[in-house]
């Protein structure tokens, strides 16, 4: 038996063999091919130095904008935008030293300081356009002062009257005791705004504005300005904020009757649940009309809590 089974299993015919030596032949032509691709395929060899000189073009123009853009000067703003260069500066160029007045030294007086022409000019334009020296300091804030000069002149500058000039030139709005009135805030009736209007409002967008404007619409009116905190997705921190804003001008809101509103009318309010206006509705049912508002006190599940909600928008006749 065992001998039968390893004939019938483990042997092969001719043609058995054949394919399984293709078959080891294809493996293994797979396994080598990769590794023979390179003598088949060859790779074009690029040169580089073309980009690199052109890459290296563009740093060169990117730092000789960022130069031009630091040099630009705004002779409206004395600000310090600009720090000399170190081009065509000769620190030992020094002109002779004295004590002098920035706020009153004239173009020669700079020039001969020490300070170019240039220089001097962009001193005057500062003092011209308002500019003033409070402080030896200040000197520093010069478009074009280099800072070797600004701490050679430091020790030689006396600046008089300080005070007494600022007082003799404070600004209009001080001399002629000028008050700031802050604007009116913009109020918004809460009964009558439109979503425009609530929409001017700091942190209401158009979905809070129609959220508020379909609550209002639900309840009949508010009677309160606290009723818009109410509102589904207001945050208090919003609603804090445009509280100041609000008015309240007309307090009137729409009324049901209890002695003739059905259950669906009833609950249909945000106020008045579905287990409230069916109790409603079943004491009416049991007692006859309601003679006042109150009477619905007498129902064991109205709290004073919801009484005092609900009760502006209820009505008897």
């Amino acid at each position: 038996m065992w001998k039968y089974f390893l004939k019938e299993y483990l042997s092969y015919t001719k043609k058995d063999r054949s394919g399984i030596f293709i078959l080891l032949a294809i493996i293994l032509i797979c396994i080598c091919l990769p590794f023979l691709f390179p003598y088949f395929i060859h790779r074009e060899n690029y040169d580089h130095s073309k980009f690199e000189k052109e890459i290296s073009g563009l740093k060169i123009q990117k730092v000789d904008s960022i130069e031009r853009y630091n040099n630009k000067f705004d002779e409206n703003n004395y600000a310090n935008y600009y720090e000399p260069s170190e081009k065509n500066y000769n620190p030992k160029s020094k002109g002779e030293v004295f004590y002098f007045d920035p706020n009153t030294a004239s173009i020669s007086d700079w020039k001969r300081l020490g300070i170019r022409q240039k220089t001097a000019e962009t001193i005057q334009k500062y003092l011209s356009k308002g500019g003033h020296f409070y402080k030896p300091a200040d000197i520093s804030k010069i478009w074009g002062l280099h800072k070797q000069d600004v701490d050679r002149l430091l020790p030689y500058i006396r600046i008089a009257n300080i005070k007494k000039e600022y007082a003799n030139n404070k600004p209009d709005y001080i001399a002629n005791n000028y008050i700031y009135k802050k604007p009116a805030p913009l109020l918004i009736d809460i009964n009558t705004s439109d979503t425009t209007a609530f929409i001017s409002l700091p942190g209401i967008g158009s979905k809070l504005a129609q959220r508020i404007i379909a609550f209002r619409n639900k309840l009949g009116g508010f009677y309160s300005i606290n009723q818009v905190k109410e509102t589904y997705g207001l945050p208090d921190s919003t609603f804090v904020k445009i509280k100041p804003n609000l008015i309240l001008t007309n307090s009137a809101v729409k009324k049901i009757n209890i002695n003739v509103a059905s259950l669906d009318e009833m609950r249909s309010h945000p106020y008045i649940k579905y287990n409230i206006a069916n109790a409603i509705l079943q004491y009416r049912m049991q007692h006859g009309n309601f003679s006042s508002i109150a009477d619905i006190k007498k129902i064991m599940i109205v709290t004073d809590e919801i009484f005092n909600k609900m009760s502006p928008y209820l009505t008897v006749s």
